[in-house]
């Protein structure tokens, strides 16, 4: 097998990032080219119809101007994001202008990284050429199945796997410098088909790995909705705990309308934090409602928090974890927000009503 064997998010040499909290530049900025999604997995949100009608967020493409716009706003950063991230709650490639998103933020020097992940629905030379052309860095392959039948059981879609894997092989062939990762969640399919998984796979990308479910998005019952019990952590590492998000103080994310969430997992628009068809992204980044939301953390007060406070990610796919640095770090973002503002001691800062779009 020429692939590693390794997760597709890099777990090692990691910034430590008690050493570089609070940031002026965002690490990760992710972006949602499109919020809905051409697949109705039972083990995503999103693949809940109903739920998501009930949200009222906004299932679409995003516009290029909004996405040209936050791209423009990057460059107000002292230097440019380590990762653009370009997915959160939908399938990318049903943005038909993905490719141009890419190329535009390529150019823009603004970010050192472009990466996504899809569900492989639009893995075809037509649609694959251009983006690869574009300069992405990295593309996540999600496979659901190892067959037509539990495709269909698993994601309500017909998916014609053989097309799928001869794709996938034409994308190695010609992907020049781009990354390509694969992953399949094990609960979807038996024992034997894991050997099958890394025989189909293993020799057309450059890291495969076989993931577990989580409970990463809040208010959203894994277990109920799959019927699997989860005993372990995504990456097969052990279950932990932290009381503080590391998340929100290197990254946050723009859904597909342009409401920014101070979370990538926000599929409710609960954690919205600005509009950034109103705001530009380093507002919103240094803005109040998201400093009291991390203030809240650093306080130990995360559990408080009718989002946070159920967050699976925290206990089953976390990469870091600074809880045993939050006093310091407390000290030290108060006194980053006391240089900020004039008035009031930043200890003031209330905890907004996150739900509440701008």
């Amino acid at each position: 097998m020429k692939a590693q064997l390794k997760p597709r998010i890099n777990l090692d040499d990691r910034t430590a990032l008690e050493t570089v909290i609070p940031l002026e530049t965002p690490f990760i900025v992710f972006v949602d080219p499109a919020s809905s999604c051409n697949f109705k997995c039972t083990f995503c949100p999103t693949g809940h119809r109903d739920m998501i009608a009930e949200t009222g967020r906004y299932q679409g493409a995003m516009k290029y101007e909004v996405f040209q716009k936050v791209v423009d706003d990057l460059g107000e950063f002292d230097r440019p994001i380590k990762v653009l991230r370009m997915y959160k709650d939908g399938e990318p490639f049903l943005n038909k202008r993905f490719a141009d998103m890419v190329a535009y933020a390529k150019k823009s020097g603004h970010c050192d990284y472009i990466d996504s992940t899809t569900n492989g629905t639009f893995i075809t030379p037509e649609r694959m050429g251009p983006v690869i052309e574009a300069g992405l860095d990295k593309l996540n392959i999600s496979v659901d199945g190892m067959t037509r039948e539990q495709y269909q059981q698993f994601t309500g879609f017909n998916f014609d796997f053989d097309t799928f894997v001869e794709n996938v092989k034409w994308l190695y062939d010609n992907k020049g410098a781009m990354e390509v990762s694969i992953k399949i969640p094990g609960e979807l399919i038996t024992e034997a088909q894991r050997q099958e998984f890394f025989d189909t796979f293993g020799d057309y990308c450059d890291r495969i790995f076989i993931e577990n479910f989580a409970p990463c998005w809040p208010e959203f019952d894994i277990e109920k909705h799959t019927g699997v019990k989860i005993t372990g952590g995504i990456y097969q590492q052990e279950i932990g705990d932290t009381d503080t998000c590391p998340y929100i103080f290197y990254g946050y994310s723009v859904n597909a309308d342009g409401l920014v969430s101070s979370c990538f997992l926000d599929w409710g628009r609960k954690l919205v934090i600005g509009d950034v068809r109103k705001e530009t992204m380093k507002d919103i980044w240094n803005s109040d409602r998201m400093n009291a939301l991390r203030l809240q953390h650093l306080e130990g007060r995360r559990r408080e928090n009718g989002v946070c406070g159920n967050c699976g990610q925290l206990s089953h796919c976390l990469p870091d974890n600074i809880d045993a640095h939050r006093p310091l770090l407390l000290d030290r973002f108060k006194g980053h927000l006391g240089a900020r503002h004039v008035g009031p001691a930043p200890g003031g800062l209330k905890i907004p009503d996150l739900s509440a779009a701008e």
